[in-house]
């Protein structure tokens, strides 16, 4: 047995260094954009990661000269919004396509499925003229509503919900409990880690949105915050220390999301039902 552990030392050691390199390139950029958030104008296109001369400046310009909270304001709010509520309706859909029995299920469900094969840019022009039509061209509304639908959430919420045995909600309807108790008070408590892991990827899917609010807001007061740095780099295209200081603080929300419900996230990756 050991000259086989010692030949399996240097595969070890190559996956080793690989996961290294790996992770390396995935933590770089994000350095290399704390690290331009500190450094003065002459400075944030040298090759040092290490600011020479550290300032707050940049963080102070970014809130001073540019409205950048409404912008994130904005930002919460919307992604919020949609993630909510569509949780709850996903939650519901997902429950309906798994456990009851109506005609046409698995077609609605296929119908459903399909359209995770169209991406945003081929209905975009579609939608943006539904949106029109409907009178939600720079509102909130605009923003909010065509984002809740989600397919993967509800295929993934349903795939889940498979996996619950029905003997958890015959005990329920043995206890007098309807549809809708068997949802509230089996169904939602026993899917909190997927709910935890979709909200996580909801919020930060609608957090860094950037096409579709760049499309339908042209007033700036609604606008969100990828589409306010986009413009902000326009503005400012030469002074990448206020874009790598705008940058590093829309990334902290979504990293402090990250670590709060990681542990959420690792356990809905193992009860998802995939093998």
């Amino acid at each position: 047995m050991r000259p086989t552990n010692l030949s399996l030392q240097p595969t070890r050691m190559a996956l080793f260094m690989l996961a290294l390199v790996l992770a390396l390139l995935t933590i770089f950029p994000l350095l290399w954009m704390v690290s331009g958030a500190f450094k003065g104008p002459g400075e944030v296109n040298s090759l040092n990661l290490i600011p020479t001369h550290p300032t707050l400046g940049n963080f102070a310009y970014v809130f001073t000269r540019v409205p950048f909270l409404r912008y994130m304001l904005n930002t919460f709010f919307v992604a919020g919004t949609v993630t909510v509520v569509a949780l709850f309706f996903h939650t519901m859909a997902a429950y309906a396509l798994a456990r009851l029995r109506f005609p046409g299920r698995d077609i609605l469900f296929f119908a459903i499925f399909s359209t995770l094969l169209v991406a945003l840019p081929v209905i975009l022009v579609p939608l943006f003229i539904l949106v029109k039509t409907l009178g939600m061209l720079n509102s909130y509304w605009g923003l909010i509503v065509p984002a809740i639908f989600n397919a993967f959430g509800i295929f993934l919420l349903r795939q889940y919900y498979q996996g619950i045995p029905r003997e958890l909600e015959d005990a329920a309807f043995v206890d007098g409990c309807g549809y809708w108790g068997v949802y509230r008070h089996v169904i939602l408590p026993l899917s909190r880690p997927m709910i935890a892991a979709l909200f996580v990827f909801f919020f930060l899917a609608n957090w860094n949105s950037f096409l579709w609010p760049l499309t339908i807001t042209q007033n700036q007061n609604l606008w969100m915050i990828q589409v306010a740095i986009a413009s902000f780099q326009t503005q400012y295209a030469a002074a990448w220390n206020y874009i790598m200081a705008a940058a590093t603080v829309t990334a902290l929300p979504t990293m402090a999301l990250f670590f709060i419900f990681q542990r959420q996230l690792i356990e809905s990756i193992k009860t998802s039902g995939f093998k």
